[in-house]
Formats: C-alpha cells, sequence, structure tokens
C-alpha cells in the first residue's frame, strides 16, 4: 500500500507529534509499504530525501515567507489551505499516487481542496484540540483548562494567544475550515477519549476509532551506556524523574511546589527546556537537565524510582508516560486529558487531581516510602503498556487503511 503523510514538521525537527509520524512511517515502512511524508521546508534541510525507505518531501508555504508571522524559527501550517502547498501537493500526489492520504495536524487543511476529485482516502489524526481550539491545548488564555467553546470568549482567547489580527484570522479560519475538514475526512482517530470529546467527534462509529500514541517495542531495551559524559548530569541514587518543557500547563510548579513539602525526599530531576516562564528559584535536591537526548532519556527511566506526569492542560496522549511505563517505573500524573486513558490508578500508579498540590505530594510520598509498591506498579506498568505498543497500536492503523483502501 503506498500511503502519505502530512505533518507540519519532521525529524531533525522534534516534538511529540513529530517522533509519532517518523515512528508510525518506518514501522509502515518495515512492514513493506510506501510510505511518503510531506512536510514544511525549513532552512538546512533538503528538499527531499530517503531516510530508512520513507521518502520525504519538503514544501515550501506561503505563508511561511511572512516571517513576521512567527515569533520561533518554526514556521506553522495556518488553519486553512496554503496555496504552495496545495500546488506542491497537487503535483506529488499525482507522481506517487498514494492510496491514503494521512494528516497529523494543520497541514492537511491543503489537500481539502483536492480531496473532492480525487479517490484517495483521507485520514486525520487528532494530536490536540485543533477541530474547536484555536490555540490547540483546550487552555483559556493560556491559563486554565478552558469549560467549552463560545465565539466571543474564543475570540478574546485567541487574540490574547496570537494578537488581535492573527487570533481573530486564526479563529474565523479555523471554524471555517473546521466545517469544510469535517466533510472531508473519512475518518478521525483521536488520540484519546479527552480529545476526541474535546473536539466533538464522538468515538463508537467506523468514521472517529480513538487509537492512542504509542511506543516502539524495543525501545526499553539497549545496553547501558554508562560511558557518556551526559548521564553524569543524574543524581548517583534513586530519583523521581519528570520529562518535558518546564512549562506552567505541564504542571512544574505544582510539581515543584509538592517536592518541596516532601521530608527528607530523594533528588527530582527535571529533563526538559527551561522557559521564560519555569521557576527562576527550585528548592535544593531538584536537579534541571537541557538538551538529553531520546536515548539517554531513557537511560534515565531506568535509573528513576518513579515518574511524574503533573499537566494541568487536556494532555492529549503523553509518550513519556508510556516510556515511563515500559522501563517498568510507576507513573504518579494529572487526571486529566490522555493520561486517564494511560494510568491505572492504584495500579500502575497514582492519578491525581491537576493542579493540587496535597494529593500530589501524598502520593509522592507513599511511593518513595513503599519500595515494594514500586516494584508491584512498575510490573503492573510493564505489562498495560503492551497496550500501548507499535505492535498493537499500528496493526490498528492499518487495519484502518485496508478498510478504506478496499473501498476505493
Amino acid at each position: 500500500m503506498r500511503i502519505l503523510m502530512l505533518t507540519q514538521f519532521y525529524p531533525p525537527l522534534m516534538g511529540g507529534i513529530e517522533r509519532h509520524v517518523q515512528s508510525l512511517s518506518k514501522a509502515l515502512t518495515r512492514r513493506g509499504h510506501c510510505v511518503i511524508v510531506v512536510t514544511l521546508w525549513h532552512k538546512g534541510l533538503p528538499e527531499f530525501e530517503v531516510e530508512d525507505g520513507v521518502k520525504i518531501y519538503r514544501v515550501h508555504g506561503t505563508m511561511q515567507r511572512i516571517s513576521k508571522l512567527f515569533s520561533s524559527e518554526r514556521h506553522h501550517s495556518p488553519p486553512f489551505p496554503d496555496p504552495e502547498v496545495v500546488w506542491s501537493l497537487k503535483r506529488i500526489l499525482s507522481l506517487e499516487d498514494p492510496q491514503i492520504v494521512h494528516a497529523h495536524d494543520w497541514m492537511g487543511r491543503s489537500y481539502i481542496p483536492l480531496k473532492d476529485h480525487s479517490r484517495r482516502r483521507f485520514i486525520r489524526t487528532l494530536h490536540d484540540c485543533e477541530l474547536t481550539c484555536a490555540q490547540m491545548r483546550f487552555m483559556y488564555q493560556d491559563t486554565y483548562l478552558c469549560q467549552g467553546p463560545s465565539l466571543w470568549k474564543c475570540m478574546g482567547c485567541a487574540r490574547h494567544h496570537y494578537g488581535n489580527v492573527k487570533g481573530t484570522v486564526t479563529l474565523l479560519t479555523n471554524r471555517a475550515m473546521g466545517w469544510w475538514e469535517r466533510r472531508s475526512v473519512d475518518v478521525y482517530i483521536p488520540v484519546s477519549h479527552a480529545v476526541s470529546e474535546a473536539n466533538r467527534v464522538r468515538s463508537g462509529s467506523a468514521s472517529v476509532q480513538v487509537l492512542p500514541n504509542f511506543v516502539l517495542d524495543d525501545i526499553a531495551a539497549g545496553t547501558e551506556q554508562a560511558t557518556d559524559p551526559r548521564l553524569d548530569q543524574l543524581p548517583t541514587e534513586g530519583f523521581i524523574l519528570q520529562v518535558g518543557d518546564l512549562a506552567r500547563d505541564k504542571g512544574i510548579d505544582i510539581l515543584v511546589k509538592a517536592y518541596a513539602g516532601l521530608s527528607s525526599p530523594p533528588p527530582l530531576v527535571l529533563i526538559g527546556r527551561r522557559l521564560a516562564e519555569s521557576p527562576r528559584v527550585l528548592p535544593p535536591g531538584v536537579t534541571v537537565i537541557e538538551g538529553l537526548p531520546h536515548h539517554l532519556v531513557m537511560q534515565a527511566w531506568r535509573r528513576s524510582l518513579f515518574g511524574t506526569v503533573s499537566s494541568t492542560c487536556l494532555d492529549a496522549s503523553p509518550t513519556v508516560t508510556l516510556e515511563a511505563m515500559i522501563s517498568g517505573r510507576p507513573v504518579i500524573g494529572s487526571r486529566i486529558g490522555g493520561i486517564v486513558d494511560q494510568i491505572v490508578d492504584g495500579v500502575t500508579g497514582f492519578l491525581v487531581h491537576p493542579g493540587d498540590v496535597q494529593e500530589l505530594q501524598q502520593a509522592m510520598a507513599k511511593l518513595i516510602a513503599d519500595p515494594a509498591m514500586r516494584e508491584r506498579m512498575g510490573s503492573a506498568a510493564r505489562d498495560r503498556v503492551r497496550e500501548f505498543q507499535a505492535s498493537t497500536v499500528v496493526n490498528k492503523i492499518q487495519a484502518i487503511y485496508d478498510a478504506k483502501s478496499i473501498s476505493l
């Protein structure tokens, strides 16, 4: 089967969605499928290359050329069809002739004008809340979890996030294109039940199938790379670990407060980028490590006592939870978003209410004090994560492709 993936960013530009698309593309290629990735071009990257059998086209977008629209080096896809991307897609579709087009973000909007005259099936994975939320994360004015969209409330939130002009355009075009997208997509794949609800695509039908993000089956394998000097930043004794940006919506302030209230705790390691909003002062025992490559992050998980995922945003389907679980570590996570689908409360870890410092602190104290509980929960986590491994999830994605290609 020939499958075309659409994603605004692709490695070496990294992030959760980028890693997911790369892992899925490689897994499908290993199964004998032809996978073509179309992504946005960024400075210093080739316009075409083949990596591990995956064809990668990097195309130029009209919106990319307006650098003032973007606050970082990453130039995102707009929530509407980009003229140059549409033209490039038309050429690549003719050249590669895929049976399935599988989009992972707003890049897919540039395929919609071509869909009506195409026999190719359109699959759309929802990694965030982009159908109903212009800033995608369901966080009202970047402060607290939104209770649901309405035009004027969303207008104020979008302007707060993007600025007045860009916010207004993003909101209105996203609403209009959301209607067109729903008419064009053959199957939606929300990555969690929370994402399904937030985007108002109801699971339980053939056109909406909830499938989580996944980890590769062999991700926990490998020889301990004790000689890598970057691992010397880790404490020599067991430690608590959280992986991800030191951001407010990842609950970093909540975690630090909970940790500071513990009595003689083991070290807390935070692996991720410091941001302008990150805490300026950290309590004793907290270590921040930036720029650690993924294979060394996995080494850190194997050296840890347990993990935390203290998000206060609607965290769609965080792979860091799965990476801890496949390493045999229990996880304390917020009772929010896709984390609820991952952790079995009291069995593979604990679920706590987002933003509740005391409840998080109590759960941490339980695991610190009880090594037997950590061992038992870690073993249960390793069993549980089989449902979130590539061998399980990719089979289900391939079954969706097979069903839709038959109906061509």
